[in-house]
């Protein structure tokens, strides 16, 4: 027990400290290199705090534990758009590009479609068992290269704002040792604090699947709530945002995709509670985003041209929403 708490708490000095490092030095690099804080967070950053994601998927496909594969990345896009942005948005209001309204958010809402359906072979294909095969697992990683192509095609967006943070960049050399560090610190303490989760958990007899859900992915996202948070802090809205919407990409098309493919994981039906969380809770922050009056906000987002923001008190309702979902799961067991 006290093995495991100290875990925990190097975890957490490690995710913190990787966080800035790394959202500083992919700040600079968008900076000198002409590329936007909305790319760099779709892209660099959430790489770097999808890693822990990925170490444990991995090692969980090899070890046959699909439960905990597939809850860690739907729980960990559950906190992250509910848990992750609304303690982000809580700490300072965050102001999106338009594009990410119309594109980013949609394709982060098609990843979790295309997961329901690929996972619900009884229900779609009548079959005896549904998994997640190697062939879907392919599927999602073409998903994940179009979405590479997407990004290098909206590189320059945002980079013609001027504003206090572009007076000052580091060399290539000290921002992308700063990325190199960050990432490795997000993802040591990544793994620290999650080990010493499921220990203590394991102490309460607590279901695998419900492991998955609530630890392992809590636990797991916090590189991206240290990223987001350290970002949202900072002013660096797009890096905020961005991360969490890569991140969800990321986790489906490219970290599911390796998992099913190094081993198929069997789903059970009773999540599909959960995956329909996962698209709620995208749309939900796809209408808080809209700025304007209530009116406007459902029937005319198309023609709005102020900014999308989610607003303190709107963060606070993401956070609720986090805290009821999370009630229910440990209520079910």
């Amino acid at each position: 027990m006290l093995l495991a708490s100290l875990s925990i708490i190097l975890g957490f000095v490690l995710l913190i400290k990787g966080a800035d490092w790394l959202v500083e030095g992919a700040s600079s690099i968008s900076r000198r290199l002409g590329v936007g804080d909305l790319v760099i967070g779709l892209t660099v950053v959430s790489f770097g705090t999808s890693a822990p994601e990925l170490i444990v998927n991995i090692v969980a496909s090899f070890q046959g534990s699909a439960d905990i594969a597939i809850g860690n990345i739907v729980g960990s896009n559950i906190s992250n758009t509910l848990l992750i942005l609304g303690v982000a948005a809580v700490i300072a209001p965050l102001a999106v590009q338009r594009s990410t309204i119309l594109k980013e958010i949609p394709l982060n809402l098609l990843a979790g479609v295309i997961l329901l359906i690929a996972a619900n072979d009884t229900i779609i294909n009548g079959y005896a068992n549904s998994e997640l095969s190697r062939s879907d697992g392919l599927v999602f990683l073409g998903f994940f290269i179009i979405f590479i192509y997407y990004t290098f095609g909206i590189r320059h967006n945002g980079t013609d704002k001027e504003d206090d943070h572009t007076k000052a960049t580091k060399p290539v050399w000290a921002a992308l040792t700063l990325v190199s560090v960050g990432c490795v610190g997000l993802a040591a303490g990544g793994k620290l604090a999650v080990d010493g989760a499921i220990a203590i958990a394991n102490i309460f007899n607590v279901s695998e699947a419900l492991i998955g859900l609530t630890i392992v992915a809590v636990g797991t996202s916090l590189p991206e709530l240290a990223a987001s948070g350290m970002a949202a802090y900072k002013g660096r809205a797009d890096i905020a945002v961005g991360n969490i919407v890569g991140s969800n990409i990321f986790n489906i098309f490219w970290i599911l995709g390796i998992s099913s493919f190094i081993k198929p994981l069997p789903f059970q039906p009773a999540s599909n509670l959960d995956l329909s969380v996962v698209l709620l809770s995208t749309l939900l922050l796809f209408f808080l985003m809209h700025n304007g009056q209530p009116h406007r906000r459902l029937f005319m987002w198309w023609k709005q041209s102020k900014d999308y923001i989610i607003r303190r008190w709107e963060g606070g309702i993401l956070i609720l929403c986090y805290v009821v979902y999370i009630g229910y799961i440990v209520w079910r067991g």
